[in-house]
């Protein structure tokens, strides 16, 4: 039943305006909802003109009716079909009169009657989706996770700039289209961009007006925008495509609310916010790997990259997997055919910024990351820029707060995918980003802030490096406090950070910071050694020896020293042992102007080391005896130990096996009672070797499987190596060859690994030797080549000799 009164508004009955004498037909021409709409709207205007007011707003016939401003909105706008007793309450409180009321509602039943009758359920269906890409390639997971979204979810395509949010967005709403028969909703929100970001309100207009509601129908106020544009999709399906917002509040108006509707949206941001009150649901977007990096080139260029896939990778790796780095790059090389890709990537070293530019701000990877930035807060600006400091490709929370305080700053840099969470309380950027970050330093530190902040990332990483191997090899580092968590944790961070720790060697001696380059020296030297990191360890002793003696002002004579020993390590375990020996006799020179006795015991050691190998056996072991003594008057036992190890060595090579057994068997015993299962394998593994010579075989594999389990217990690769070497040396002895071959192969493979060249020549002959005894006469010659050839390049006599003698054996001399 229809009530029987309305209350006015403003003291006037709901007649008031019919009274004042107005003339108009209000019912007429009504055919449809749009002219209903229309309708209704005159009678809001008459309303005023005949009160001398203004036009009853929203707000005003919200609160005489208690019905929603969005609903009110889509009964004005012709949008929506108001029920009967709402229809003929709203036409009296706009000042209809009982003729006009009785007229009204005979045109709304017949509107209703028409769209019962299959009229249109709304004046418009918009399709404005943009243009998909061409090329898209990848993301099959994440096209499949957005394929499994039930309607009324709201979808968060999150990533970093440049990473293919949009792409993928729309290259899905084109797939899923016919699953919205009602209409697909797209607006680029400029949360990123130069020009100003869209206001909801003018979103919130566009959908309007793409759903049929003409401009005099759309309310002012958002909140009656946001309620009439969910009035208008409520029960349709509809797809809503919300690009490139940059925060929760921008697009909560925009959300449809209705379960049959699907929205995506694509952001820098989180929007961690959406995914607690809304329930959003995120979908995070990393840079393509290199498989589909390759895909999406070879869309783009063809086959080009077929013809040169290497340096398709390598342009890959440049633009850090990112599409629209890539598409830019890919748009240089087909304008430049003639260009071989090899030279596009040459272009792109140190200048990647410059070149990824196509001379649009929205295709240009610099500009794009600047819209970021300049989105952050003042704290994380400048830890962005801080990050850019460092010359290595991740950090730790530790390490950046030595950067800088506040972790907020760095919660805000993760939220907005400019840093990265790659793994516990660890954090990275690619390398494009690390770029941009670089150049944010330039820009916005003084050079006294960026020295200060290397310094500081400089005196954490050294001091955590210095005590990780104090942890693993407290006999080196006296003195130094070790890490906490045992061996095992130790050797993990500097797994972890030893990529860093070479980087920023090299970054500080490059900027004067001597003292920094050398303490990462001293405090790797035995892990480089122990864990077969050839490469590295030649870049940071070389890096340190160099700052060391350029140093202004000079380095104490000390860390001379100890820079070129770790060089000179480095060369005597890369079989470059004359350079070796000259490195060692300098430093033992800066090791006596200094007064550093236990550096001048241990730059003696390793010259008699080098004198060994290059076959000069008195002066060799003369050094060790001068380096034993001076351990001795140290009273240093570890060092006595290493050195009794060492001549026990030399004196088995020399043949002399009566003093080696004692040598050995002495170093052994200091070992086991110093707790360093690590050397005390190296003695056991040389006993077994001894006992292998005289043919006390058994004894001699014992004492060698003893040998390859603490070299593997310690993680250490040259031992290990050198026990396998060893072992199927012993095997072969013993008249076992097809027994000897597998430890021989592994012990080359090895070598190979770590770089050692000792280790190498070691194993091939070895190889040689067991080959021959299998018949197997060519291969057997191969490896006494391949031995004697490396033997010689490396100055070692006594392998050469035997590399000679087994090519003599086999008539291949």
């Amino acid at each position: 039943m229809r009530p029987d009164s309305l209350p006015g508004i403003g003291g006037r009955s709901s007649t008031s305006a019919a009274a004042a004498g107005s003339s108009l037909d209000p019912a007429a021409g009504i055919a449809t909802l749009a002219d209903l709409g229309r309708a209704l709207r005159d009678l809001r205007r008459r309303h005023a003109r005949d009160g001398g007011g203004g036009e009853l707003t929203y707000r005003q016939l919200a609160a005489a009716t208690g019905w929603s401003r969005g609903v009110i909105g889509g009964y004005l706008a012709g949008q929506v079909l108001p029920p009967t007793d709402r229809f003929d309450a709203l036409v009296r409180l706009l000042g209809a009169t009982p003729a006009e009321q009785g007229a009204l509602a005979t045109a709304r039943d017949r509107v209703a009657d028409a769209r019962r009758q299959g009229g249109p359920a709304w004046v418009a269906v918009p399709r404005q989706l943009p243009l998909d890409s061409a090329g898209f390639t990848g993301r099959e997971q994440q096209l499949a996770d957005l394929a499994t979204m039930p309607d009324g979810t709201v979808a968060l395509v999150v990533g970093t700039a440049g990473v293919g949010k949009t792409a993928l967005a729309v290259r899905w709403a084109h797939r899923a289209a016919a699953r919205f028969p009602d209409g697909q909703l797209h607006v680029d929100l400029r949360g990123y961009d130069p020009r100003r970001p869209v206001a909801a309100a003018d979103a919130l207009a566009g959908f309007l007006r793409a759903l049929g509601v003409d401009g005099a129908g759309i309310p002012r106020a958002v909140a009656e925008r946001a309620a009439l544009y969910r009035s208008l999709v409520a029960g349709r399906r509809v797809l809503v495509l919300l690009d490139n917002a940059f925060g929760a509040d921008q697009v909560r108006p925009l959300l449809p609310g209705a379960a049959s509707c699907l929205t995506v949206i694509t952001s820098r941001d989180d929007l961690a916010g959406l995914v607690v009150r809304e329930g959003a649901r995120r979908i995070r977007l990393d840079p393509l790997g290199e498989a589909d990096a390759a895909r999406l080139l070879r869309a783009l260029l063809g086959e080009r990259v077929d013809t040169e896939p290497a340096a398709a990778a390598a342009l890959a790796r440049r633009c850090a997997g990112l599409p629209l780095a890539l598409r830019i790059a890919a748009d240089f090389a087909a304008g430049h055919e003639g260009l071989p890709l090899h030279d596009v990537v040459a272009d792109l070293d140190g200048a990647a910024l410059d070149r990824l530019d196509a001379g649009d701000p929205r295709s240009a990877v610099r500009a794009v990351f600047s819209w970021s930035y300049r989105h952050l807060g003042p704290a994380a600006q400048r830890l962005f820029a801080l990050l850019g400091v460092h010359p290595g490709t991740d950090l730790d929370g530790s390490a950046i707060a030595a950067l800088a305080e506040p972790r907020a700053a760095l919660a805000e840099l993760v939220r907005a995918h400019l840093v990265a969470r790659i793994g516990p309380d660890r954090y990275g950027q690619h390398d494009l980003l690390r770029a941009y970050a670089a150049e944010s330093a330039h820009n916005a530190l003084s050079p006294d802030e960026r020295r200060a902040a290397l310094v500081r990332l400089l005196d954490h990483h050294v001091g955590a490096a210095s005590a990780a191997a104090a942890a693993l090899f407290p006999h080196d580092r006296p003195g130094v406090r070790p890490a906490p968590g045992g061996t095992e944790a130790a050797r993990f961070a500097l797994d972890r950070e030893r990529d860093n720790l070479v980087a920023l060697a090299g970054h500080a001696a490059r900027h004067g910071l001597a003292a920094h380059v050398i303490e990462i020296s001293e405090a790797l030297w035995r892990y480089f050694e122990v864990g077969g990191h050839a490469r590295e360890a030649l870049a940071v002793h070389g890096a340190a020896a160099r700052a060391a003696l350029r140093a202004v002002p000079p380095s104490p004579p000390e860390r001379v020293a100890r820079a070129l020993a770790n060089l000179g390590g480095t060369y005597w375990w890369l079989g470059e042992h004359a350079r070796a020996r000259h490195l060692f006799e300098r430093s033992l020179v800066w090791h006596e102007r200094g007064g550093d006795r236990a550096g001048r015991a241990r730059a003696l050691a390793r010259l008699g080391l080098a004198h060994e190998r290059l076959g000069d056996y008195p002066q060799a072991r003369a050094g060790l005896i001068r380096a034993l003594a001076a351990y001795r008057a140290l009273a240093d036992r570890h060092g006595e130990g290493s050195q009794l190890l060492n001549l026990g060595g030399l004196q088995r090579r020399l043949g002399r096996y009566g003093p080696a057994r004692r040598h050995l068997r002495r170093a052994a015993a200091l070992f086991a009672e110093l707790g360093d299962a690590r050397l005390e394998g190296y003695a056991l593994g040389n006993l077994g070797v001894l006992e292998s010579l005289v043919g006390r075989h058994e004894d001699a594999l014992e004492q060698l499987r003893r040998a390859l389990a603490a070299c593997r217990s310690c993680r250490d690769r040259g031992g290990e190596g050198s026990a396998l070497a060893a072992l199927g040396a012993a095997q072969l002895r013993r008249g076992r060859p097809a027994e000897a071959l597998d430890p021989l192969d592994r012990a080359l493979a090895i070598s190979r690994e770590t770089g050692e060249r000792g280790l190498r020549i070691e194993a091939l002959n070895g190889l040689g030797a067991t080959l021959h005894a299998l018949g197997r006469a060519d291969a057997a010659a191969d490896r006494y080549r391949a031995a004697l050839d490396l033997a010689r390049r490396a100055g070692d006599p006594h392998e050469a000799a035997r590399a000679l003698a087994g090519l003599t054996e086999l008539g291949r001399r």
